[in-house]
């Protein structure tokens, strides 16, 4: 039987962090690599991006280790006890790259969330003012249940609702960005992750139904005689 071949020098894995990364940063993963390589971002960016660096990797590592698994699972080689074995061994080193992405993902997690933060920081002044009759529409749709999920061939993505509606992947970025509403990003994309409002986003929904202190002013009707109070006797 021949030997395990070696991981090569494939093309840099996605990761199911990558889209987080791109929406908190404002630029694509291959773009703040390069910057990083050219010395350009600041420390906290930088950090981030030598974490996701680590991600990548190991996330190549579990890919590799899956397809070994499937090629060994396949009429390729014939059934015994050297078989087993190998099986064996790739099952271990799968599940010790699982365990390394895992913990990869949580560093990367933990050197994203104050960048976005900052993102949401600077921009809620700006953006956020207002809540817009699409978002107040997007927020009552989530609110009974979404997943964002991502298609496997064109790599599109879309946030599902329970009652049917689609929201764009644009519209949910800015609903993020504003605060009202958050992903459960430890579920990958392709199988769907629960999207929710947050107690902001909840706020704002409620805000904006709630009705007005005044009241307008009831109208008489055109060319009727003005209506006085007749005193009682």
């Amino acid at each position: 039987m021949p030997p395990d071949p070696a991981p090569g020098t494939a093309r840099r894995a996605v990761s199911p962090l990558d889209h987080r990364v791109e929406s908190a940063t404002g630029h694509d993963v291959d773009t703040l690599w390069a910057h990083r390589d050219r010395g350009v971002l600041d420390e906290p960016h930088a950090r981030l991006v030598d974490l996701h660096r680590e991600l990548a990797k190991a996330e190549t590592s579990v890919t590799f280790h899956r397809t070994l698994l499937h090629r060994l699972s396949s009429s390729e080689f014939p059934v015994d006890a050297a078989l087993f074995a190998r099986i064996g061994r790739t099952v271990a080193q799968l599940a010790e790259a699982a365990g390394e992405r895992d913990t990869a993902a949580a560093r990367v997690i933990a050197a994203l969330e104050p960048i976005e933060t900052a993102t949401r920081s600077a921009t809620q002044p700006d953006g956020c003012r207002a809540l817009l009759v699409a978002d107040q529409a997007a927020l009552l749709a989530i609110a009974g249940g979404a997943k964002l999920h991502e298609h496997l061939l064109t790599g599109r993505m879309s946030v599902a609702t329970a009652s049917g509606t689609r929201i764009p992947y644009v519209h949910l970025q800015r609903l993020e960005s504003c605060g009202l509403v958050s992903r459960d990003t430890s579920h990958p994309v392709h199988a769907g992750q629960p999207v929710a409002s947050t107690d902001a986003g909840r706020t704002a929904l409620a805000g904006s139904h709630r009705p007005s202190a005044t009241a307008a002013p009831a109208r008489g009707r055109p060319g009727a005689w003005p209506t006085t109070a007749r005193p009682r006797r």
